[in-house]
């Protein structure tokens, strides 16, 4: 058996690509490369000259590969090949060592520190409100509450109709309870509000109040300011039955980090008959007389005169009604400010007393056509004086972000003005004319 002659092993061929083309390379030495023409019946048709393109990547593992990379636009290529990733990486490099950098040599910023009412607010729902709280708060408290007892006592007496309760905020902080009965069988229109008022005093303000206050700072050209009011106004249906309003209120001025620095109650409650009945009259002064007595006999007289001259009507020469008591601006000139408050409180629980018994008395009484138009006539008044006098509901008005409609409240839901009325001598619309032009000591 012969033994197989070893064969010499050649070298694999190396082969690269640009595009289409392929060169081999260079053979080892000692072997030699043949360029002879392939055996072929047909002749090798010419192929046009192709510029070189450069090298972009290895060898496709399938045809797939191929046709897409052959397909790439030449700077796609580039990019998604080696470029992309590092620019990437470039880019992220940078935005991340700005933020770093920003971190630490930026300034601190601060967020905005929360309101007067927000701090209220705040306290108010961790602590509640007691004795230790701030006036403001403790004044809050107290009118909503009697906002409570007074509605109910009133949906007693026309349980059918119900009062409407609407509750709205203030963008600059607080808000009120709005209720309201109308059309019932008791009461024509009937409304009892709390409202509660943050806000900044321009310089003017300042100045005006100024005069009644000398503890607000002179030197300010703006300040914080606080203030809660219960108002109420009620019209009976029955032209026997007396229109009744009350408001107390409690007003202070604070420092941006709420601290007080001037403060004030007003307020008070009056009585406005269609017709006179002495005994009304007298119960109703008698009631708030007494609240007054228990902190200072000189109130009542005070402030009935004060009452007196406040609900007049210039233009008609006339008192809007029989009066009550009114005040304002009190503040620790008068007294301390616990001692203060404790008087609006027991003017506040004598309200219900005072009132009710009237109303009761009078609410089923008869009355005809002349007794409802001589009711209009008078309300016509009542408007008159609300939208021209008071000082109260131009300050509403005037208060940005006002609810209208709780200011305007107080006006009836119908009134009557007829050219050139004149009572008839010796009739109850003449007797109710002269006290309402000459002021009665009731009490």
């Amino acid at each position: 058996m012969i033994a197989a002659t070893p064969r010499l092993q050649r070298a694999p061929k190396a082969i690269f690509f640009t595009s289409s083309r392929r060169y081999p390379l260079p053979l080892p030495l000692g072997q030699a490369r043949s360029y002879a023409a392939p055996k072929s019946s047909t002749p090798p048709k010419p192929r046009p000259y192709e510029p070189e393109k450069p090298l972009v990547s290895a060898r496709p593992k399938t045809s797939q590969d191929a046709t897409r990379l052959a397909n790439l636009p030449k700077k796609e290529e580039a990019k998604k090949g080696v470029k992309a990733p590092y620019i990437r990486i470039a880019v992220g490099v940078v935005f991340i060592g700005s933020i770093v950098y920003s971190m630490f040599t930026s300034p601190l910023q601060l967020t905005e520190a929360p309101s007067i009412a927000d701090r209220d607010s705040i306290s108010k729902r961790e602590s509640g409100v007691t004795e230790k709280s701030p006036m403001r708060l403790r004044m809050e408290a107290l009118i909503k509450e009697k906002q409570s007892e007074i509605v109910a006592a009133l949906q007693e007496l026309d349980p059918a109709n119900k009062f409407r309760t609407d509750t709205w905020s203030r963008p600059a902080g607080g808000g009120g309870t709005s209720c309201v009965q109308q059309d019932g069988n008791v009461f024509e229109k009937a409304g009892v509000n709390t409202s509660i008022v943050y806000g900044t005093l321009p310089r003017p303000a300042i100045e005006k109040m100024r005069v009644n206050h000398k503890a607000i700072d002179p030197d300010v050209d703006s300040l914080e300011f606080f203030a809660a009011g219960l108002s109420l106004v009620l019209h009976p249906q029955n032209p026997n039955a007396p229109t009744v309003h009350l408001n107390y209120r409690y007003f202070e001025t604070m420092d941006n980090d709420g601290k007080c620095n001037a403060w004030w109650f007003g307020g008070g409650t009056d009585l406005t008959p269609t017709y006179l009945y002495d005994e009304d009259a007298i119960h109703f002064h008698k009631s708030i007389k007494d609240a007054c007595d228990k902190h200072d006999r000189g109130y009542y007289p005070r402030f009935k005169q004060w009452c007196d001259k406040y609900f007049y009507i210039p233009h008609r020469q006339e008192s809007r009604g029989i009066g009550g008591i009114f005040f304002d601006d009190l503040d620790g000139q008068e007294k301390d400010q616990e001692q203060l408050f404790s008087f609006v409180k027991d003017c506040l629980s004598s309200f219900l007393p005072g009132y009710l018994p009237i109303v009761i008395r009078r609410k089923d009484m008869p009355f005809g056509e002349r007794e409802k138009q001589w009711q209009q006539l008078r309300r016509g008044r009542y408007v008159e004086f609300n939208l021209v006098n008071d000082r109260g509901t131009s300050f509403g008005l005037n208060t940005p972000s006002a609810r209208v409609e709780s200011i305007l409240m107080s006006l009836p839901l119908t009134a009557r003005w007829m050219y050139m009325h004149e009572a008839e001598k010796g009739s109850r619309e003449e007797r109710i004319l002269g006290v309402l032009k000459q002021p009665v000591e009731w009490v």
